[in-house]
């Protein structure tokens, strides 16, 4: 048999069209692919070693980011609702401050502040993050929880870390928040008056 290199077709037929078309969708799929999927093996693991490395590769590939939790606003707008009747909270903080002395605001802050006060001991239960004196020198160990402890200043290097603490920091050991009626509009954090 021979086969004339040479001869070339003048024309371009349906199926050479459509396995240009083909081939060029995978080069396009082939370049777009995640960076995962390229790394995966595209081999059958059949020697010993290579079943040995495979729980490493499944491992990086089942690896997901952590997934964020989704907040209710209720409980927050519960504590809204309670620092406004308490402290009237809302009312201070959107007022036009600019108009009165600082002799009024001081005394319409010492309000918020007794008042916030209130509602914070009466729901909440706080202890400090950490028992040392502010002030003090203190050592955070390799592993020390970072969601506890802020770093600030001039942060190189890894744990063991040497600081002074500056902040205790608060976390709440108890909540006693009351309970909400199912069709209660937590939206609503101050109803409006109206004086008969």
């Amino acid at each position: 048999m021979n086969i004339d290199l040479s001869s070339m077709p003048t024309s371009i037929d349906m199926i050479h069209l459509i396995l240009t078309s083909f081939t060029l969708i995978l080069l396009i799929l082939l370049i777009k692919r995640p960076k995962q999927a390229a790394s995966a093996p595209t081999e059958t693991a059949t020697s010993a070693s290579n079943i040995e490395k495979a729980p490493t590769i499944e491992k990086t590939i089942v690896e997901q980011p952590p997934h964020l939790k989704e907040a209710s606003p209720d409980a927050a707008l519960q504590l809204l609702t309670l620092l406004q009747q308490d402290a009237r909270f809302i009312d201070f903080v959107k007022e036009d401050l600019s108009t009165y002395s600082d002799a009024d605001i001081g005394a319409a802050a010492r309000v918020v502040h007794e008042g916030s006060k209130k509602t914070l001991d009466t729901y909440f239960t706080f202890e400090a993050v950490r028992s040392e004196e502010e002030e003090t020198r203190i050592s955070l160990p390799a592993g020390f929880n970072a969601s506890e402890v802020r770093l600030t200043g001039n942060v190189i290097g890894v744990a063991p870390f040497n600081g002074t603490l500056i902040h205790k920091g608060w976390k709440v050991s108890k909540t006693k928040l009351p309970k909400i009626a199912k069709e209660h509009d937590t939206s609503i954090i101050a109803p409006a008056e109206v004086e008969l």
